[in-house]
Protein backbone atom coordinates (compact mmCIF):
# COMPACT_ATOMS: atom_id res chain seq x y z
CA UNK A 1 0.00 0.00 0.00
CA UNK A 2 1.24 3.12 -0.91
CA UNK A 3 1.83 6.42 1.64
CA UNK A 4 -0.63 8.44 -0.20
CA UNK A 5 -2.98 5.52 0.16
CA UNK A 6 -2.55 5.31 3.67
CA UNK A 7 -3.38 8.63 3.93
CA UNK A 8 -6.43 8.52 1.83
CA UNK A 9 -7.93 5.68 3.68
CA UNK A 10 -9.24 7.74 7.12
CA UNK A 11 -10.85 10.06 4.82
CA UNK A 12 -12.24 7.41 2.92
CA UNK A 13 -13.68 5.55 6.44
CA UNK A 14 -15.01 8.89 7.70
CA UNK A 15 -16.85 9.54 4.40
CA UNK A 16 -18.70 5.82 4.58
CA UNK A 17 -19.50 7.06 8.27
CA UNK A 18 -21.00 9.97 6.82
CA UNK A 19 -22.97 8.44 5.08
CA UNK A 20 -24.05 5.07 6.76
CA UNK A 21 -25.35 7.64 9.92
CA UNK A 22 -28.08 7.43 11.17
CA UNK A 23 -31.04 10.37 10.37
CA UNK A 24 -30.74 12.88 12.17
CA UNK A 25 -33.55 14.91 13.43
CA UNK A 26 -35.35 18.35 12.60
CA UNK A 27 -38.02 20.29 13.27
CA UNK A 28 -41.13 21.55 11.62
CA UNK A 29 -43.70 24.23 12.67
CA UNK A 30 -47.40 23.56 12.27
CA UNK A 31 -48.57 27.17 12.16
CA UNK A 32 -52.53 28.32 11.97
CA UNK A 33 -53.27 31.40 10.71
CA UNK A 34 -56.74 32.93 11.71
CA UNK A 35 -57.67 34.95 9.12
CA UNK A 36 -55.71 33.44 6.40
CA UNK A 37 -57.69 30.12 6.93
CA UNK A 38 -54.27 28.24 6.85
CA UNK A 39 -52.14 26.03 8.40
CA UNK A 40 -48.67 26.74 7.64
CA UNK A 41 -45.90 24.23 7.64
CA UNK A 42 -42.58 25.46 8.05
CA UNK A 43 -39.23 22.93 7.95
CA UNK A 44 -36.94 24.66 10.82
CA UNK A 45 -33.92 23.35 9.28
CA UNK A 46 -34.09 25.64 5.96
CA UNK A 47 -36.83 27.45 7.44
CA UNK A 48 -39.18 27.83 4.92
CA UNK A 49 -42.53 27.06 4.29
CA UNK A 50 -43.19 23.51 2.43
CA UNK A 51 -46.46 23.18 2.49
CA UNK A 52 -50.03 24.94 3.26
CA UNK A 53 -53.14 23.23 3.84
CA UNK A 54 -56.44 25.44 3.80
CA UNK A 55 -58.54 24.92 7.35
CA UNK A 56 -61.82 26.79 7.00
CA UNK A 57 -63.61 28.45 10.28
CA UNK A 58 -60.85 30.56 11.27
CA UNK A 59 -57.89 27.50 12.66
CA UNK A 60 -56.47 28.86 15.88
CA UNK A 61 -55.33 26.01 17.98
CA UNK A 62 -52.96 23.27 17.20
CA UNK A 63 -51.59 20.25 18.60
CA UNK A 64 -48.89 17.51 17.13
CA UNK A 65 -49.30 14.33 18.48
CA UNK A 66 -45.25 13.30 20.43
CA UNK A 67 -44.84 10.62 17.77
CA UNK A 68 -45.48 13.45 14.83
CA UNK A 69 -47.90 11.07 13.14
CA UNK A 70 -50.71 13.69 13.39
CA UNK A 71 -51.86 17.38 13.79
CA UNK A 72 -54.84 18.34 15.39
CA UNK A 73 -56.22 22.15 14.85
CA UNK A 74 -59.40 24.09 16.08
CA UNK A 75 -61.89 26.08 14.12
CA UNK A 76 -63.38 28.29 16.41
CA UNK A 77 -65.70 30.08 13.63
CA UNK A 78 -66.64 26.48 12.15
CA UNK A 79 -67.47 24.79 15.16
CA UNK A 80 -65.09 21.91 14.10
CA UNK A 81 -61.51 20.08 14.79
CA UNK A 82 -59.40 19.40 11.69
CA UNK A 83 -57.17 15.80 12.07
CA UNK A 84 -54.14 16.40 9.60
CA UNK A 85 -52.04 13.57 8.16
CA UNK A 86 -48.36 14.85 9.39
CA UNK A 87 -46.52 12.96 6.77
CA UNK A 88 -48.98 13.32 3.67
CA UNK A 89 -50.34 16.69 4.46
CA UNK A 90 -53.85 15.89 4.09
CA UNK A 91 -57.22 16.12 6.63
CA UNK A 92 -58.53 12.96 7.33
CA UNK A 93 -61.67 14.07 8.93
CA UNK A 94 -63.23 16.78 10.15
CA UNK A 95 -65.03 16.51 13.37
CA UNK A 96 -68.34 18.84 14.13
CA UNK A 97 -67.42 19.90 17.90
CA UNK A 98 -69.24 22.48 20.54
CA UNK A 99 -69.90 25.88 19.91
CA UNK A 100 -66.49 26.88 20.36
CA UNK A 101 -63.69 24.50 20.46
CA UNK A 102 -60.32 26.52 21.16
CA UNK A 103 -57.23 24.80 22.63
CA UNK A 104 -56.04 21.56 22.09
CA UNK A 105 -53.87 18.90 23.37
CA UNK A 106 -52.75 15.11 22.62
CA UNK A 107 -52.16 12.17 25.03
CA UNK A 108 -48.88 11.01 24.68
CA UNK A 109 -49.87 7.74 22.83
CA UNK A 110 -51.20 9.39 20.13
CA UNK A 111 -54.80 9.56 21.08
CA UNK A 112 -57.26 10.93 22.15
CA UNK A 113 -57.20 14.83 21.26
CA UNK A 114 -58.55 16.44 23.77
CA UNK A 115 -60.53 20.21 22.66
CA UNK A 116 -61.56 22.52 25.16
CA UNK A 117 -64.99 23.67 24.28
CA UNK A 118 -65.11 27.82 25.32
CA UNK A 119 -68.61 28.15 25.36
CA UNK A 120 -69.86 25.12 26.41
CA UNK A 121 -67.04 24.83 29.59
CA UNK A 122 -66.16 21.60 28.98
CA UNK A 123 -63.74 18.99 27.14
CA UNK A 124 -63.74 16.36 24.61
CA UNK A 125 -61.68 13.59 24.34
CA UNK A 126 -62.07 12.69 20.07
CA UNK A 127 -60.34 9.64 18.78
CA UNK A 128 -57.37 10.24 16.53
CA UNK A 129 -57.92 7.41 14.46
CA UNK A 130 -61.49 8.00 13.37
CA UNK A 131 -62.93 11.35 14.48
CA UNK A 132 -65.44 10.34 17.10
CA UNK A 133 -66.04 12.12 20.38
CA UNK A 134 -65.10 9.25 22.92
CA UNK A 135 -66.03 11.51 26.34
CA UNK A 136 -66.56 14.57 27.91
CA UNK A 137 -65.65 16.25 30.99
CA UNK A 138 -67.46 19.69 32.31
CA UNK A 139 -64.11 22.23 33.50
CA UNK A 140 -64.57 25.46 34.43
CA UNK A 141 -65.53 29.00 32.66
CA UNK A 142 -63.81 29.77 29.33
CA UNK A 143 -61.79 26.67 28.84
CA UNK A 144 -58.41 28.19 26.73
CA UNK A 145 -55.31 26.07 26.70
CA UNK A 146 -54.81 22.58 27.32
CA UNK A 147 -51.76 20.66 28.29
CA UNK A 148 -51.58 16.76 29.31
CA UNK A 149 -48.70 15.48 31.65
CA UNK A 150 -45.79 13.12 29.55
CA UNK A 151 -46.96 10.40 31.26
CA UNK A 152 -50.76 10.62 30.23
CA UNK A 153 -52.53 10.76 33.76
CA UNK A 154 -53.58 14.39 33.98
CA UNK A 155 -54.77 17.07 31.31
CA UNK A 156 -54.77 20.58 32.38
CA UNK A 157 -57.29 23.10 31.76
CA UNK A 158 -56.80 26.47 31.79
CA UNK A 159 -60.54 27.86 32.68
CA UNK A 160 -60.11 31.75 31.45
CA UNK A 161 -62.84 33.41 33.19
CA UNK A 162 -63.01 31.17 36.43
CA UNK A 163 -58.98 32.38 37.08
CA UNK A 164 -58.30 28.61 38.12
CA UNK A 165 -57.13 25.43 36.36
CA UNK A 166 -58.70 22.17 36.34
CA UNK A 167 -56.75 19.30 36.47
CA UNK A 168 -58.47 16.06 34.91
CA UNK A 169 -57.81 12.08 35.36
CA UNK A 170 -57.66 11.23 32.10
CA UNK A 171 -58.00 7.64 32.52
CA UNK A 172 -61.74 8.53 34.21
CA UNK A 173 -62.03 11.87 32.31
CA UNK A 174 -62.94 12.91 35.92
CA UNK A 175 -61.92 16.61 37.33
CA UNK A 176 -60.03 16.32 40.07
CA UNK A 177 -59.24 19.80 41.03
CA UNK A 178 -59.74 23.51 40.29
CA UNK A 179 -56.61 25.51 41.20
CA UNK A 180 -56.70 29.13 41.83
CA UNK A 181 -54.09 31.46 39.38
CA UNK A 182 -53.30 34.42 37.98
CA UNK A 183 -56.03 36.48 36.24
CA UNK A 184 -57.70 35.06 33.09
CA UNK A 185 -55.33 32.36 32.61
CA UNK A 186 -55.08 31.40 28.68
CA UNK A 187 -51.82 29.22 27.86
CA UNK A 188 -50.42 26.43 29.62
CA UNK A 189 -47.08 24.36 29.92
CA UNK A 190 -46.13 21.78 31.71
CA UNK A 191 -42.61 21.11 32.02
CA UNK A 192 -40.48 17.90 30.86
CA UNK A 193 -40.64 16.38 34.49
CA UNK A 194 -44.34 16.33 34.82
CA UNK A 195 -43.81 18.68 38.26
CA UNK A 196 -44.95 21.75 37.91
CA UNK A 197 -47.26 24.13 35.17
CA UNK A 198 -47.12 27.59 34.10
CA UNK A 199 -50.00 29.57 32.87
CA UNK A 200 -50.15 32.84 31.08
CA UNK A 201 -52.25 35.42 32.87
CA UNK A 202 -53.69 37.73 30.40
CA UNK A 203 -55.02 39.76 32.83
CA UNK A 204 -52.48 39.94 35.72
CA UNK A 205 -49.68 39.99 33.36
CA UNK A 206 -48.13 37.08 35.49
CA UNK A 207 -47.23 33.23 34.87
CA UNK A 208 -48.71 31.50 37.60
CA UNK A 209 -45.95 28.07 38.49
CA UNK A 210 -48.18 25.17 40.10
CA UNK A 211 -46.47 22.61 41.82
CA UNK A 212 -48.92 19.68 40.37
CA UNK A 213 -48.48 17.11 43.41
CA UNK A 214 -49.52 19.57 45.86
CA UNK A 215 -52.16 21.36 43.12
CA UNK A 216 -51.66 25.28 44.66
CA UNK A 217 -49.56 27.57 42.93
CA UNK A 218 -45.84 27.58 44.53
CA UNK A 219 -44.79 30.74 42.81
CA UNK A 220 -45.67 33.96 40.90
CA UNK A 221 -43.70 36.12 38.12
CA UNK A 222 -44.27 39.20 36.46
CA UNK A 223 -43.96 39.55 32.89
CA UNK A 224 -45.02 41.82 30.20
CA UNK A 225 -48.11 43.14 29.10
CA UNK A 226 -51.14 40.23 27.76
CA UNK A 227 -49.10 37.42 28.04
CA UNK A 228 -50.28 34.68 25.84
CA UNK A 229 -48.63 31.77 26.19
CA UNK A 230 -45.22 29.76 27.82
CA UNK A 231 -42.57 27.70 26.47
CA UNK A 232 -39.79 25.93 28.19
CA UNK A 233 -36.39 25.53 27.09
CA UNK A 234 -32.78 25.59 28.18
CA UNK A 235 -34.42 25.66 32.23
CA UNK A 236 -35.87 28.87 31.49
CA UNK A 237 -39.65 29.95 30.00
CA UNK A 238 -40.30 32.24 27.66
CA UNK A 239 -43.65 33.90 27.75
CA UNK A 240 -45.10 35.99 24.92
CA UNK A 241 -46.18 39.72 25.80
CA UNK A 242 -48.93 40.68 23.15
CA UNK A 243 -49.21 43.97 23.71
CA UNK A 244 -45.64 44.19 24.38
CA UNK A 245 -44.03 42.73 21.09
CA UNK A 246 -41.85 40.96 23.14
CA UNK A 247 -40.89 37.68 24.92
CA UNK A 248 -40.53 37.80 28.26
CA UNK A 249 -37.56 34.81 29.75
CA UNK A 250 -36.66 34.26 33.31
CA UNK A 251 -34.84 31.51 34.89
CA UNK A 252 -37.49 28.36 36.47
CA UNK A 253 -35.09 27.92 39.45
CA UNK A 254 -34.08 31.11 40.57
CA UNK A 255 -37.13 33.22 38.73
CA UNK A 256 -35.12 35.81 37.79
CA UNK A 257 -35.97 37.98 34.46
CA UNK A 258 -33.34 37.45 32.24
CA UNK A 259 -34.24 39.11 28.96
CA UNK A 260 -37.53 40.93 27.08
CA UNK A 261 -36.63 40.37 23.21
CA UNK A 262 -38.09 42.21 20.71
CA UNK A 263 -40.12 40.31 18.04
CA UNK A 264 -43.27 40.88 16.19
CA UNK A 265 -46.28 42.34 16.59
CA UNK A 266 -48.35 41.07 18.73
CA UNK A 267 -46.47 37.54 19.29
CA UNK A 268 -48.68 34.70 20.46
CA UNK A 269 -48.36 30.95 20.41
CA UNK A 270 -44.27 30.13 21.23
CA UNK A 271 -42.88 26.62 21.65
CA UNK A 272 -39.09 24.94 21.73
CA UNK A 273 -37.54 22.49 19.36
CA UNK A 274 -36.94 19.51 20.08
CA UNK A 275 -33.35 20.01 21.37
CA UNK A 276 -34.18 23.19 22.78
CA UNK A 277 -31.97 25.04 21.32
CA UNK A 278 -33.82 27.26 19.67
CA UNK A 279 -37.36 29.17 20.21
CA UNK A 280 -39.93 29.73 17.94
CA UNK A 281 -42.86 32.28 18.55
CA UNK A 282 -45.94 33.15 16.21
CA UNK A 283 -46.61 36.87 15.77
CA UNK A 284 -50.24 37.75 14.72
CA UNK A 285 -49.67 41.47 13.53
CA UNK A 286 -46.22 41.08 11.76
CA UNK A 287 -47.16 37.57 9.85
CA UNK A 288 -44.01 35.98 10.92
CA UNK A 289 -42.38 33.76 12.73
CA UNK A 290 -39.31 34.36 15.02
CA UNK A 291 -36.64 31.63 16.12
CA UNK A 292 -34.99 32.72 19.32
CA UNK A 293 -31.91 31.17 20.37
CA UNK A 294 -31.93 30.20 23.74
CA UNK A 295 -28.58 30.49 25.10
CA UNK A 296 -28.04 33.69 23.61
CA UNK A 297 -31.54 35.09 23.59
CA UNK A 298 -31.36 36.53 20.48
CA UNK A 299 -33.79 36.45 17.62
CA UNK A 300 -31.53 34.66 14.45
CA UNK A 301 -34.62 34.59 12.14
CA UNK A 302 -37.75 35.95 11.02
CA UNK A 303 -39.75 33.73 8.47
CA UNK A 304 -43.28 34.85 6.78
CA UNK A 305 -46.50 33.51 6.99
CA UNK A 306 -49.78 33.82 6.31
CA UNK A 307 -51.68 36.21 7.35
CA UNK A 308 -52.66 36.29 11.46
CA UNK A 309 -50.52 33.44 12.51
CA UNK A 310 -51.84 32.22 16.29
CA UNK A 311 -49.96 28.82 16.57
CA UNK A 312 -51.83 28.30 19.84
CA UNK A 313 -50.74 24.73 21.54
CA UNK A 314 -47.95 22.81 20.76
CA UNK A 315 -46.91 23.17 17.43
CA UNK A 316 -43.69 21.79 16.69
CA UNK A 317 -43.08 18.57 14.88
CA UNK A 318 -39.91 16.46 15.17
CA UNK A 319 -39.27 14.53 12.26
CA UNK A 320 -36.28 12.67 10.49
CA UNK A 321 -34.79 13.49 7.58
Amino acid sequence: MTAAWRRFLPVLAASVLFFLAPPTHADEAFVTSQPAETLSIVDLATRKVVATLPIPGKPAGIAVSPDGARAFVTSPDGKALSIVDATTRTVTHRVNLGDGPLGVAVHPSGSPAYVADWYQHRILAVDAATGAVTGEVKVGQSPSGLAVTPDGALLLSADRDSDAVSLIDTATLTRLASIPVGARPFGITVDAAGTRAYTANVASNDVSIIDLAARKVVATVKVGERPYAVALAQGRAFVTDQYDSTVTVFDTQTLEKLAAIPVGDYPEGIAASGDGAFVTVACWEANTLEIIDSATLKVVETIPVADGPRAFGAFIRRTQQ
